[in-house]
């Protein structure tokens, strides 16, 4: 779990070019563009920034990004039939291998203008992130984290999903230790200097639960209400976390 200074360097390159691409995709997401066209751009990107997909093949994964909409929590499969339009949010997940190491971030997008209270879903799903890398501390447990995003989730109304949760950045796109959005201060997995993880809260403006599709892959509220999705790869230190996937 704990990384040398050389292994931590290269994660941060991933996580840059991972960060850049996510952020260069948001710059063409508008009304009329299909889910499709993301990860065509995506792969484009991935090309010019020397870097591969991390989740095309994973598990069998088709694609090279995941794409959520509106009541889809996660792992969203890109397709030309899916066309985003005026209200709607996305969810962009992407992770890529650079020189062996891995990047991972993600970020949900406003398609045109929203309804306020998407956009309170968004800011609180985005704070809630904020709110558990403060507690990403070396000394401090998984459980610090994990407790600071549920509480501030569910003290503004909304709910944090159970099944699915950030996790340790590598050499592997998932490592030990899991992160999970929910749990009990001062329990799970002591954090140490030097170790890398993904922090990810995925919130639900309903009930907490998720099914998932006959695709075998993409997870959708199970009230069919929707769900914000932001994550970032962040070092952590004796003091203040550094975000690796700052750009």
């Amino acid at each position: 779990m704990v990384k040398t200074v050389e292994e931590i360097k290269n994660i941060q390159i991933a996580c840059k070019k991972s960060k850049y691409i996510l952020m260069e995709l948001g710059k063409i997401i508008k009304p009329g563009i299909s889910t499709k066209q993301l990860e065509i751009e995506a792969e484009r990107l991935m090309k010019e920034e020397k870097v591969t997909s991390a989740f095309k093949g994973y598990r069998n994964y088709p694609a090279s990004i995941c794409v959520s909409v509106n009541e889809e929590v996660v792992h969203g499969i890109p397709s030309e039939s899916k066309i985003l339009k005026e209200g709607d949010i996305v969810s962009v997940d992407i992770g890529v291998i650079y020189n062996g190491y891995y990047g991972d971030c993600a970020y949900t997008f406003r398609v045109g203008k929203i309804e306020k209270k998407y956009e309170k879903l968004l800011e609180i799903t985005k704070t809630a992130l904020l709110k558990g890398i403060e507690k990403a501390v070396a000394g401090n447990r998984v459980g610090d984290i994990s407790s600071a995003i549920q509480k501030y989730v569910e003290m503004n109304g909304f709910s944090v999903v159970r099944e699915f949760a950030g996790h340790g950045v590598g050499k592997s796109l998932h490592e030990y230790p899991e992160i999970p959005n929910f749990g009990i201060p001062g329990k799970g997995e002591l954090l140490q200097e030097n170790m890398t993880i993904a922090i990810e809260p995925m919130v639900n403006e309903g009930v907490p639960w998720i099914k998932i599709l006959s695709d075998g892959w993409t997870a959708v509220t199970e009230d069919g209400k929707r769900s914000a999705h932001f994550e970032e790869t962040v070092w952590i230190r004796k003091g203040k976390a550094v975000i690796l996937t700052e750009i």
